[in-house]
């Protein structure tokens, strides 16, 4: 490969902004496309419209709510594995993972978890528990991976809303849901944005209420993070904030990578601030401090993260009840298009070279 754009976009309800979709995709044409919040059953996927723009596609829908879909300009993916393994509500359409352009891509819609505390913010830890496992794994096989999506995770006051102060309560700001988050991190994943952009504010949503959008008053949970073999090609990342100003809109904005063989671009970071390190570090510390109060109030409601274990979903970290995994199923995909060149190939090289070279109120 010589560049490869990748982006996610939580379109919230591909039905009501198939337009949109259409439009974001002729104009920016990403090479690879993870959409969230299809909220439509498989059947109701807009496959032809897709296809009549050159991509190729696999889904994972539901009706009505959730729902993740891979897009691939000029290829078709091939799917690798649809639900999270141990999700603790297998009914629910949050994963989809696929290769395409010899990478290997998981698509996420990771719980939001409010109201907090109570039963579906204890799901979202359980499922964010099963997401560092499966991850785990995803970078014991070794092949360049981005995983990305909408993690419903702010993970700093920072750099990543607005203002905190409103927001104190919703479970996106919570210290188990930034721990979670930042524990990805640890495992060797890279946030590109931040690797990108420093200690820049940068946001990829904005509420319908209270005139957000028009006040820029934004938060940034959609994110892309990078195995260690992709880390070292990281060229841009970037937001198409424009989609979000159309009429009608989702309340996020598509994000990108900019993967180029050729090597990858140098860290913007202002010297005014902690570094992203440095930052990460702090907050999560903080996390853990305020999170013993949390969990105190937690532990009375019995809401704490080992209550959640023991009595939540079915299929929890407990393993004591391990759900039943959903059975693959196949969707009507995309007749299998001619594959592009052999970009996996180009891949594989380049990512062994620069590895040498570098050493809320609308979710479910």
């Amino acid at each position: 490969m010589a560049r490869l754009k990748i982006a996610t976009f939580n379109i919230n309800g591909v039905r009501a902004r198939q337009d949109a979709l259409l439009a974001w995709l002729q104009r920016e044409q990403p090479d690879v496309a993870c959409l969230q919040e299809l909220k439509a059953p498989d059947e109701a996927f807009p496959q032809r419209a897709v296809e009549a723009l050159g991509y190729g596609a696999i889904w994972h829908g539901q009706k009505s709510w959730n729902g993740v879909a891979i897009l691939a300009r000029g290829a078709q993916p091939e799917e690798r594995r649809r639900g999270l393994p141990g999700d603790p509500d297998p009914s629910q359409s949050r994963y989809l993972e696929a290769d395409v352009n010899g990478l290997r891509v998981a698509c996420l819609y990771l719980p939001n978890g409010n109201p907090w505390p109570g039963p579906k913010f204890d799901y979202k830890l359980a499922w964010f528990a099963q997401l560092h496992r499966h991850a785990a794994r995803l970078l014991k096989d070794g092949v360049p991976t981005v995983l990305c999506g909408d993690f419903n995770v702010v993970p700093t006051d920072e750099l990543d809303i607005y203002d905190p102060k409103s927001w104190r309560t919703d479970a996106l700001l919570q210290p188990e849901s930034r721990e979670a988050y930042f524990a990805l991190l640890e495992q060797g994943w890279t946030d590109s944005i931040r690797q990108v952009h420093g200690d820049a504010k940068i946001f990829t949503f904005w509420d319908y209420f209270r005139r957000h959008w028009e006040r820029d008053a934004g938060l940034r949970i959609d994110h892309l993070l990078l195995s260690p073999q992709l880390a070292p090609m990281l060229r841009d990342a970037g937001v198409d904030r424009w989609v979000r100003g159309q009429p009608g809109a989702s309340d996020h904005a598509p994000t990108w990578v900019l993967l180029d063989s050729a090597g990858g671009a140098k860290p913007k970071r202002s010297a005014s601030t902690k570094a992203p390190t440095e930052l990460a570090t702090a907050t999560k510390t903080g996390a853990k401090r305020s999170s013993a109060s949390t969990n105190a109030a937690r532990k009375q409601a019995g809401t704490s993260p080992a209550a959640a274990a023991k009595r939540v979903v079915p299929g929890s970290v407990s393993g004591k009840t391990a759900a039943k995994k959903s059975p693959v199923r196949k969707t009507a995909t995309t007749k299998t298009a001619k594959k592009a060149p052999r970009a996996g190939a180009a891949v594989a090289k380049t990512t062994a070279a620069g590895a040498r070279r570098s050493g809320s109120p609308k979710k479910p």
